[in-house]
Protein backbone atom coordinates (compact mmCIF):
# COMPACT_ATOMS: atom_id res chain seq x y z
CA UNK A 1 0.00 0.00 0.00
CA UNK A 2 1.32 3.41 -0.95
CA UNK A 3 -0.58 6.51 -2.09
CA UNK A 4 -1.13 9.91 -0.52
CA UNK A 5 -1.23 10.81 3.20
CA UNK A 6 -4.54 11.65 4.91
CA UNK A 7 -6.32 9.72 2.14
CA UNK A 8 -7.72 6.79 4.07
CA UNK A 9 -4.79 4.36 4.13
CA UNK A 10 -5.16 3.79 7.88
CA UNK A 11 -8.92 3.35 7.51
CA UNK A 12 -8.36 0.97 4.62
CA UNK A 13 -5.85 -1.05 6.65
CA UNK A 14 -8.23 -1.18 9.61
CA UNK A 15 -10.96 -2.54 7.38
CA UNK A 16 -8.67 -5.09 5.75
CA UNK A 17 -7.63 -6.30 9.18
CA UNK A 18 -11.23 -7.37 9.81
CA UNK A 19 -10.54 -10.13 7.30
CA UNK A 20 -8.92 -12.99 9.28
CA UNK A 21 -6.69 -13.87 6.31
CA UNK A 22 -5.15 -10.41 5.97
CA UNK A 23 -2.58 -8.46 7.97
CA UNK A 24 -2.32 -4.79 7.01
CA UNK A 25 -0.08 -2.89 9.37
CA UNK A 26 1.23 0.65 9.75
CA UNK A 27 3.95 2.12 7.54
CA UNK A 28 6.94 -0.21 7.70
CA UNK A 29 10.72 0.13 7.20
CA UNK A 30 10.83 -2.90 4.89
CA UNK A 31 11.39 -0.96 1.66
CA UNK A 32 13.99 1.42 3.10
CA UNK A 33 15.81 -1.50 4.75
CA UNK A 34 15.93 -3.36 1.44
CA UNK A 35 17.40 -0.31 -0.29
CA UNK A 36 19.92 0.24 2.50
CA UNK A 37 21.06 -3.37 2.56
CA UNK A 38 21.39 -3.51 -1.22
CA UNK A 39 23.37 -0.26 -1.27
CA UNK A 40 25.61 -1.29 1.62
CA UNK A 41 26.52 -4.58 0.00
CA UNK A 42 27.16 -3.11 -3.44
CA UNK A 43 29.46 -0.42 -2.02
CA UNK A 44 31.30 -2.57 0.53
CA UNK A 45 34.93 -3.14 -0.49
CA UNK A 46 34.96 -6.60 1.04
CA UNK A 47 31.93 -7.60 -1.02
CA UNK A 48 33.44 -6.04 -4.14
CA UNK A 49 36.61 -8.07 -3.64
CA UNK A 50 34.64 -11.32 -3.47
CA UNK A 51 31.05 -10.75 -4.67
CA UNK A 52 28.31 -13.33 -4.04
CA UNK A 53 25.33 -11.89 -5.98
CA UNK A 54 22.95 -14.80 -5.40
CA UNK A 55 23.49 -14.72 -1.65
CA UNK A 56 23.25 -10.92 -1.57
CA UNK A 57 19.97 -11.04 -3.47
CA UNK A 58 18.63 -13.65 -1.03
CA UNK A 59 19.53 -11.41 1.90
CA UNK A 60 17.59 -8.48 0.44
CA UNK A 61 14.64 -10.73 -0.44
CA UNK A 62 14.50 -12.12 3.08
CA UNK A 63 14.02 -8.70 4.69
CA UNK A 64 10.25 -8.79 4.27
CA UNK A 65 9.99 -12.39 5.49
CA UNK A 66 11.96 -11.68 8.63
CA UNK A 67 10.10 -8.45 9.38
CA UNK A 68 6.74 -10.23 9.25
CA UNK A 69 7.91 -13.50 10.82
CA UNK A 70 5.57 -12.83 13.78
CA UNK A 71 2.49 -12.49 11.57
CA UNK A 72 0.19 -15.50 11.31
CA UNK A 73 -2.21 -14.21 8.63
CA UNK A 74 -1.96 -15.70 5.15
CA UNK A 75 -1.66 -12.36 3.35
CA UNK A 76 0.54 -9.42 4.35
CA UNK A 77 0.06 -5.93 2.92
CA UNK A 78 3.18 -3.85 3.46
CA UNK A 79 2.66 -0.11 3.65
CA UNK A 80 5.22 2.40 2.42
CA UNK A 81 4.51 5.45 0.26
CA UNK A 82 7.59 4.67 -1.78
CA UNK A 83 6.23 1.48 -3.33
CA UNK A 84 4.69 3.35 -6.27
CA UNK A 85 8.20 4.36 -7.34
CA UNK A 86 9.84 1.04 -6.42
CA UNK A 87 8.34 -1.55 -8.74
CA UNK A 88 11.84 -2.64 -9.76
CA UNK A 89 12.65 -3.47 -6.15
CA UNK A 90 9.34 -5.30 -5.70
CA UNK A 91 9.81 -7.36 -8.88
CA UNK A 92 13.45 -8.10 -8.21
CA UNK A 93 13.15 -9.23 -4.62
CA UNK A 94 9.51 -10.00 -3.73
CA UNK A 95 7.20 -10.95 -6.59
CA UNK A 96 7.19 -10.74 -10.39
CA UNK A 97 3.61 -9.43 -10.29
CA UNK A 98 3.44 -6.72 -7.63
CA UNK A 99 0.11 -5.13 -6.76
CA UNK A 100 0.02 -1.71 -5.10
CA UNK A 101 -3.01 -0.15 -3.43
CA UNK A 102 -2.97 3.63 -3.93
CA UNK A 103 -5.30 5.67 -1.68
CA UNK A 104 -5.80 9.18 -3.12
CA UNK A 105 -7.78 12.31 -2.28
CA UNK A 106 -8.17 15.92 -3.36
CA UNK A 107 -4.91 17.63 -2.38
CA UNK A 108 -6.89 20.55 -0.92
CA UNK A 109 -8.68 18.10 1.40
CA UNK A 110 -5.37 16.51 2.37
CA UNK A 111 -3.95 19.89 3.38
CA UNK A 112 -7.09 20.83 5.32
CA UNK A 113 -6.90 17.48 7.11
CA UNK A 114 -3.33 18.25 8.19
CA UNK A 115 -4.24 21.77 9.34
CA UNK A 116 -7.27 20.50 11.27
CA UNK A 117 -5.19 17.82 12.95
CA UNK A 118 -2.44 20.27 13.90
CA UNK A 119 -4.97 22.62 15.53
CA UNK A 120 -6.62 19.68 17.25
CA UNK A 121 -3.27 18.80 18.82
CA UNK A 122 -1.82 22.09 20.13
CA UNK A 123 1.58 21.99 21.75
CA UNK A 124 1.31 21.58 25.50
CA UNK A 125 4.03 22.73 27.89
CA UNK A 126 6.03 19.74 28.96
CA UNK A 127 5.61 17.83 25.74
CA UNK A 128 8.89 16.60 24.26
CA UNK A 129 7.84 17.17 20.66
CA UNK A 130 5.83 19.66 18.63
CA UNK A 131 4.09 18.46 15.48
CA UNK A 132 6.51 17.47 12.72
CA UNK A 133 5.25 20.14 10.31
CA UNK A 134 5.92 23.07 12.65
CA UNK A 135 9.15 21.43 13.75
CA UNK A 136 10.43 21.59 10.19
CA UNK A 137 9.27 25.19 9.75
CA UNK A 138 11.25 26.15 12.86
CA UNK A 139 14.37 24.41 11.48
CA UNK A 140 13.92 26.26 8.17
CA UNK A 141 13.44 29.61 9.92
CA UNK A 142 10.00 30.01 8.34
CA UNK A 143 7.04 31.68 10.14
CA UNK A 144 4.50 29.23 11.50
CA UNK A 145 1.14 29.83 9.83
CA UNK A 146 -1.30 27.80 7.74
CA UNK A 147 0.02 28.99 4.38
CA UNK A 148 3.60 28.06 5.23
CA UNK A 149 2.42 24.71 6.58
CA UNK A 150 0.71 23.98 3.27
CA UNK A 151 3.70 25.13 1.24
CA UNK A 152 6.04 22.93 3.26
CA UNK A 153 3.82 19.85 2.97
CA UNK A 154 3.50 20.19 -0.81
CA UNK A 155 7.00 21.42 -1.68
CA UNK A 156 9.25 19.72 0.86
CA UNK A 157 7.11 17.41 2.95
CA UNK A 158 5.21 14.15 2.82
CA UNK A 159 2.48 15.37 0.45
CA UNK A 160 4.98 16.43 -2.21
CA UNK A 161 7.11 13.29 -1.92
CA UNK A 162 4.02 11.05 -2.10
CA UNK A 163 2.70 12.91 -5.14
CA UNK A 164 6.11 12.50 -6.76
CA UNK A 165 6.09 8.77 -6.13
CA UNK A 166 2.62 8.35 -7.66
CA UNK A 167 3.61 10.52 -10.63
CA UNK A 168 6.71 8.41 -11.22
CA UNK A 169 4.53 5.32 -11.19
CA UNK A 170 2.29 6.72 -13.94
CA UNK A 171 5.23 7.99 -15.98
CA UNK A 172 6.73 4.50 -15.88
CA UNK A 173 3.47 2.98 -17.14
CA UNK A 174 2.84 1.00 -13.96
CA UNK A 175 -0.83 1.96 -13.59
CA UNK A 176 -2.04 -1.55 -14.50
CA UNK A 177 -0.34 -2.82 -11.35
CA UNK A 178 -2.03 -0.20 -9.17
CA UNK A 179 -5.51 0.13 -7.73
CA UNK A 180 -6.48 3.71 -6.93
CA UNK A 181 -8.88 4.09 -4.00
CA UNK A 182 -10.55 7.49 -3.83
CA UNK A 183 -11.14 8.58 -0.23
CA UNK A 184 -14.61 9.95 -0.90
CA UNK A 185 -15.69 6.72 -2.57
CA UNK A 186 -14.37 4.73 0.37
CA UNK A 187 -16.41 6.68 2.93
CA UNK A 188 -19.52 7.06 0.76
CA UNK A 189 -19.65 3.53 -0.71
CA UNK A 190 -17.38 1.43 1.51
CA UNK A 191 -18.53 -2.10 0.60
CA UNK A 192 -18.57 -1.39 -3.14
CA UNK A 193 -15.09 0.10 -2.85
CA UNK A 194 -13.81 -2.88 -0.87
CA UNK A 195 -15.30 -5.33 -3.37
CA UNK A 196 -13.38 -3.63 -6.19
CA UNK A 197 -10.21 -3.82 -4.12
CA UNK A 198 -10.65 -7.55 -3.49
CA UNK A 199 -11.16 -8.08 -7.21
CA UNK A 200 -7.89 -6.28 -7.93
CA UNK A 201 -6.12 -8.40 -5.30
CA UNK A 202 -7.71 -11.56 -6.79
CA UNK A 203 -9.29 -12.43 -3.44
CA UNK A 204 -12.79 -13.47 -2.47
CA UNK A 205 -14.98 -10.56 -1.27
CA UNK A 206 -15.41 -10.10 2.46
CA UNK A 207 -18.33 -8.51 4.30
CA UNK A 208 -16.91 -5.75 6.48
CA UNK A 209 -18.41 -4.06 9.53
CA UNK A 210 -18.35 -0.35 8.79
CA UNK A 211 -19.89 0.65 12.13
CA UNK A 212 -17.21 -0.92 14.32
CA UNK A 213 -13.83 -0.06 12.85
CA UNK A 214 -10.66 -0.09 14.95
CA UNK A 215 -7.01 0.51 14.18
CA UNK A 216 -5.46 -2.45 15.96
CA UNK A 217 -1.91 -1.44 15.00
CA UNK A 218 -1.57 2.04 16.50
CA UNK A 219 1.71 3.82 15.99
CA UNK A 220 3.49 6.01 18.55
CA UNK A 221 2.01 9.14 17.02
CA UNK A 222 2.78 11.63 19.77
CA UNK A 223 6.35 10.48 20.25
CA UNK A 224 7.17 10.27 16.55
CA UNK A 225 5.01 12.94 14.89
CA UNK A 226 3.88 15.23 17.71
CA UNK A 227 0.27 14.49 16.71
CA UNK A 228 -1.40 12.14 19.16
CA UNK A 229 -4.28 11.09 16.91
CA UNK A 230 -2.56 11.03 13.54
CA UNK A 231 -3.57 7.41 12.93
CA UNK A 232 -6.77 7.32 14.95
CA UNK A 233 -9.71 5.78 13.10
CA UNK A 234 -13.32 6.61 13.95
CA UNK A 235 -15.48 3.57 14.76
CA UNK A 236 -18.01 4.43 12.05
CA UNK A 237 -16.98 5.00 8.44
CA UNK A 238 -18.07 8.51 7.53
CA UNK A 239 -16.61 11.81 6.40
CA UNK A 240 -16.39 14.69 8.88
CA UNK A 241 -13.94 16.83 6.92
CA UNK A 242 -14.61 20.56 6.52
CA UNK A 243 -15.02 22.12 3.10
CA UNK A 244 -11.56 23.23 1.86
CA UNK A 245 -13.14 26.43 0.53
CA UNK A 246 -13.89 27.40 4.14
CA UNK A 247 -10.27 26.93 5.20
CA UNK A 248 -7.87 27.64 2.34
CA UNK A 249 -7.48 30.91 0.41
CA UNK A 250 -8.62 30.91 -3.21
CA UNK A 251 -5.11 30.92 -4.71
CA UNK A 252 -4.13 27.79 -2.77
CA UNK A 253 -7.35 26.08 -3.80
CA UNK A 254 -6.59 26.79 -7.45
CA UNK A 255 -3.03 25.51 -7.09
CA UNK A 256 -4.28 22.31 -5.47
CA UNK A 257 -6.57 21.56 -8.42
CA UNK A 258 -3.49 21.29 -10.64
CA UNK A 259 -2.05 18.54 -8.44
CA UNK A 260 -4.85 15.99 -8.89
CA UNK A 261 -3.03 14.66 -11.97
CA UNK A 262 -4.03 11.00 -11.54
CA UNK A 263 -7.57 11.91 -12.61
CA UNK A 264 -6.55 13.68 -15.80
CA UNK A 265 -5.88 12.50 -19.33
CA UNK A 266 -2.43 10.83 -19.36
CA UNK A 267 0.43 13.21 -20.01
CA UNK A 268 3.12 10.61 -20.63
CA UNK A 269 4.09 9.22 -24.00
CA UNK A 270 3.20 5.59 -24.52
CA UNK A 271 0.15 5.50 -22.26
CA UNK A 272 -2.99 6.05 -24.29
CA UNK A 273 -5.61 6.21 -21.57
CA UNK A 274 -5.67 5.55 -17.85
CA UNK A 275 -8.63 3.62 -16.46
CA UNK A 276 -11.25 5.57 -14.57
CA UNK A 277 -10.57 5.42 -10.86
CA UNK A 278 -14.23 4.88 -10.05
CA UNK A 279 -16.82 3.49 -12.47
Amino acid sequence: MAGLPRSGSTLLSSLLNQNPEIYSGPSSPVLSTMYTLQSTLSEDELYKSYPKPEQASAMVSDVINHYYADVEEKIVIDKNRGWTSSFGMARGFITPNPKVIVPVRDVSEILVSFLTMIKRNPYQEGQEKINFVDENLVKMGVPINDRERCMFLVNNGIVGSSLGSVKECLENGEWLNCHFVEYQQLVDHPQVTMNKLYKFLELEPFEHDFDNVENVHREKDQEQYGLADMHYVRPKVKSTAPNPADVLPEDLLEDCKKLDFWRHTPYTQGVQQLPKIVT
